[in-house]
């Protein structure tokens, strides 16, 4: 880190904040319509949906995340994301959260299907 600043400490309590600030902004009229205009040009492929809904979703939590006093850019938001990701395997409010955040540039997966399964599903699709 070239800065010296200092990323505040993620508890679970303040990852929900962000995570429901986060869809807070997300769902205003204005980001609603860029996710709708990009999921509409999209549709299911998930390298398009990676490359349009993405970059919207990213911004949105690098916006949110500097408001809680992240480093703003790319390093704010990796170092948020390896934090969150420790909380998830803690606390299932976190972890659901920021699922729902996910949802918003990832096509739907069967979260409870084995890898087999998983095959099998895209194989007989």
């Amino acid at each position: 880190m070239h800065k010296t600043e200092t990323m505040p400490i993620l508890t679970a309590e303040l990852a929900i904040e962000i995570l429901t600030r986060t869809l807070e902004v997300l769902q205003t009229p204005e980001n609603s319509q860029k996710l709708e205009e990009a999921r509409d040009n999209v549709g299911n492929e998930m390298l398009k949906m990676m490359q349009f809904l993405f970059p919207i979703v990213m911004q949105v939590q690098i916006e949110v995340i500097r408001e809680y006093g992240f480093a703003d850019g790319r390093e704010g938001i990796v170092k948020f994301a390896q934090m969150l990701r420790n909380l998830e395997r803690e606390n299932t409010e976190v972890a659901q959260l920021h699922s729902v955040i996910r949802a918003f540039y990832l096509p739907p997966v069967a979260v409870n299907a084995s890898p087999a399964e998983d095959r099998t599903n895209i194989t007989s699709s």
